[in-house]
């Protein structure tokens, strides 16, 4: 999943794929529901347990399913990893879990990867909790948390492979859409759409099953299932307006946002820069060293500002505007490279200078770039 603006915030409590592994406070909301939800469970199964014995073995419960989240999320982490892809963060949540990563999917095959390894890691738990359960003496409190824990990681290994958006599922649609049209925003949008429908069948089957079955729908699972749909809806709808944004991102091209340039070694007088370039219109003055490497432009307000008796011995350098060291855009960039050196290099700069082998091509504005990332005005 993309990387969050943030680090969310939480309790840090080791590292996996060099990332922080972060308990966020709403989990420790969740741990507390879910012991709550469990606990009826433990007493109808062990009556003779005290109150403070029940609360410890549905908590119990929570703990091993927390250790299958983990799992789940590592396998996302590690396989991210190898991939390519630099993790910055696994956080356990009120929703369960969620990995964070940097680096754009290059092909459909690394995000199905990442994708279905933790779906197939929760249904490989479930098979060992399964052998466990059948080695655990019958009708005992273990038995009962091991068959817990095997049910509990088929559902959600099972639940992640529907085919929508959050979901894993969905990832693994997505790249499919992707690899038959080669198209990674088709693929995003078709797979946000299901996870729509998901959502919607979230709710519906908690409505409808029991009607079919001639039965009254459970409020609770009603409400549990409306705040399931809302999450996978939401999720659904962020990843369909990502892959829009995404697409805005990839059609950008240095080559088509750059300006035009005229190129002038440091030491020119102001005065045949400025012949230089009366011929070219809206041309950036850049001046370079001996080299050929561009060294700043010149600002045209404080060229205007020279007196007009010594424009003809002011070097250009006196209104150089430097470049941050590293801004050169090679002409050939584009798309979310294009951006992350930006992000990384111009520090703020108005203009940053174009390169084609070394030499200078052009120059690119900033706010002309962040234009064609907000896309045209609505």
């Amino acid at each position: 999943m993309p990387t969050p603006a943030t680090r969310t915030r939480g309790w840090v409590i080791g590292r996996v794929a060099g990332a922080p592994v972060i308990v966020t406070p709403s989990w420790f909301l969740a741990a507390v529901v879910l012991t709550l939800v469990f606990a009826p469970t433990v007493r109808s199964f062990a009556p003779r347990l005290s109150d403070g014995g029940v609360v410890v073995v549905a908590f119990a419960f929570v703990l091993l399913l927390f250790a299958s989240v983990f799992c789940h999320e590592a396998a996302h982490a590690l396989v991210a990893r190898s991939r390519g892809h630099r993790v910055t963060e696994l956080a356990m949540t009120l929703w369960g879990g969620h990995t964070a990563y940097t680096g754009a999917q290059r092909r459909p095959l690394d995000g199905a990867l990442v994708a279905v390894v933790g779906p197939l890691t929760n249904l490989l738990l479930a098979g060992v909790f399964w052998a466990a359960f059948g080695a655990a003496p019958a009708a005992s409190v273990p038995a009962m948390l091991l068959y817990a824990a095997f049910f509990s990681n088929v559902f959600v290994g099972l639940f992640n492979l529907l085919p929508g958006l959050p979901l894993d599922g969905g990832q693994l649609l997505e790249a499919l859409v992707w690899r038959v049209t080669g198209s990674r925003m088709r693929g995003t949008v078709a797979a946000g759409w299901v996870g729509r429908a998901v959502a919607v069948g979230v709710l519906a089957w908690a409505l409808l099953w029991p009607v079919a079955r001639g039965l009254a729908p459970s409020v609770t699972t009603v409400i549990w299932s409306a705040v399931v749909g809302a999450f996978l809806w939401s999720g659904a709808g962020e990843a369909i307006t990502t892959a829009r944004r995404r697409a805005v991102v990839d059609s950008i091209a240095t080559a088509s946002l750059a300006g035009r340039a005229v190129v002038v070694a440091t030491g020119t007088r102001l005065g045949d820069a400025a012949r230089a370039v009366a011929g070219v219109p809206d041309a950036a003055v850049v001046v370079t060293d001996a080299w050929g490497a561009p060294l700043g432009w010149v600002d045209p307000a404080a060229a205007a500002a020279v007196p007009p008796g010594a424009v003809g011995v002011t070097p250009v350098d006196a209104a150089v505007v430097p470049f941050p060291p590293g801004s050169a855009v090679d002409d050939s960039l584009g798309g979310a490279a294009l951006l992350e050196h930006l992000a990384a290099t111009s520090a703020g700069a108005r203009i940053v200078p174009v390169v084609r082998g070394g030499r200078v091509t052009g120059v690119l504005d900033v706010a002309r770039v962040a234009a064609a990332v907000r896309g045209p005005a609505r």
